[in-house]
């Protein structure tokens, strides 16, 4: 068990969201041991409560405890009226995870505006495993919390995405060909960390636009695919029109993303850093509730920023580089979004060994700034 930054509240009910694997059950069996437990995996459970909803309320009078975890309740929103009423009238406390937002958005809407808080599990970072931590390992693997447990991390990602097509995709009627879905994700993986453009994907699967587009929707809905916007407060030149896609883990990227002769190395690796710098500020942006809008900067001239975080903490901006030297060419984006933005603050993370300052602009080996994010975004220091 790895000791998780991501705390539940103290108390009321909340959901937690994560994508399959990051470890949310794993979270609550150990700050709640004694909670009554109702995973709706369970076939029998979950046929059970399918056809008798309003059997749930016995089941947890049957159980230990007036806290109750009820695991992957997107299965089943029907049960949401059910534990919103258990809420308001026995004031019993619900723990309630889900790994797609899909289901629920149609039938929680009442509890999810306001009886219940949300807390979102990511992958590991950094921070979390201390001594343990590898970049190597994490660029390979990434930071599901299994590939840093098991021996064979590469056949568990593997096996990941099969997961979740059959389980997610299929037991949800989500989509009507899993080829083509499998297909798409494919041809998505090429875009990761790039400006997203649904005409390219949609050339590369072989797939309708429209397909496409929901297909985009789809992996938002499983926590699968993340889209950043593009930084425009305050804009003094003319900026790109389209977000940035990438999957939510380096290592599940990795085992979507097609090899062959004409699949550069460099470029997945280069991928798979900025990929991971990207779920590492995810992560610690909501463990540590900074309050960071995260986003990145691109003018129509080509001057890009990774990432920039925008929030009452400040504004930060961060050029992700694999290469062991920094060069000029490097720092580039970086001077253009302090010229527009001088409050700015400016960190370069790149794959050499040397912290230094140069124009104003702090240079930070990746390896040593992933596990200092919070500090050096302005939160507790680790």
């Amino acid at each position: 068990m790895f000791a998780r930054t991501c705390k539940p509240p103290d108390s009321g009910s909340f959901f937690v969201f994560g994508p399959r694997g990051t470890g949310k059950s794993t979270l609550l069996r150990s700050t709640h041991p004694g909670a009554t437990w109702l995973d709706l995996l369970d076939l029998g459970l979950f046929a059970e409560l399918s056809a008798h909803p309003e059997r749930l309320e016995g089941l947890v009078r049957g159980g230990t405890s007036d806290t109750v975890v009820i695991d992957e309740v997107q299965r089943l929103p029907a049960l949401l009226d059910g534990v919103h009423r258990l809420i308001e009238e026995k004031r019993w406390r619900f723990f309630l995870t889900g790994s797609s937002a899909r289901k629920l958005r149609r039938g929680g809407a009442n509890l999810l505006a306001g009886r219940a808080r949300t807390l979102q599990m990511h992958p590991m970072t950094a921070e979390e495993l201390g001594s343990r931590w590898q970049l190597d390992h994490a660029l390979r693997h990434g930071m599901l919390p299994t590939c840093w447990r098991d021996a064979d991390a590469a056949r568990y990602l593997s096996s990941y995405v099969g997961t979740y097509l059959q389980e997610e995709v299929r037991a949800e009627a989500m989509t009507r060909s899993l080829e083509a879905f499998s297909r798409f994700l494919a041809a998505a993986s090429i875009s990761q960390a790039g400006v997203l453009s649904i005409s390219a994907v949609s050339r590369e699967a072989g797939l309708p636009r429209k397909t496409v587009e929901g297909y985009f929707e789809l992996l938002g809905d499983l926590l699968l695919g993340v889209r950043l916007p593009v930084f425009t407060r305050r804009a003094k030149r003319a900026l790109a029109a389209h977000d940035k896609f990438y999957f939510f883990d380096a290592g599940v990227y990795r085992a979507l993303r097609p090899r062959g002769p004409l699949d550069s190395a460099e470029e997945i690796d280069g991928a798979a850093l900025e990929t991971l710098v990207m779920q590492q500020l995810r992560a610690v942006n909501d463990n540590a509730q900074l309050g960071y809008a995260l986003s990145y900067w691109r003018t129509l001239r080509g001057d890009e920023v990774d990432f920039v975080l925008y929030g009452e903490r400040g504004l930060h901006a961060l050029e992700v580089k694999r290469a062991g030297v920094s060069r000029e060419s490097d720092l580039a984006g970086l001077r253009k979004f302090k010229e527009d933005h001088p409050v700015a603050t400016c960190w370069l993370l790149y794959g050499g060994s040397r912290r230094y300052e140069h124009e104003g602009i702090r240079v930070v080996p990746v390896a040593e700034a992933l596990p200092e994010l919070g500090r050096m975004l302005g939160g507790t220091p680790p």
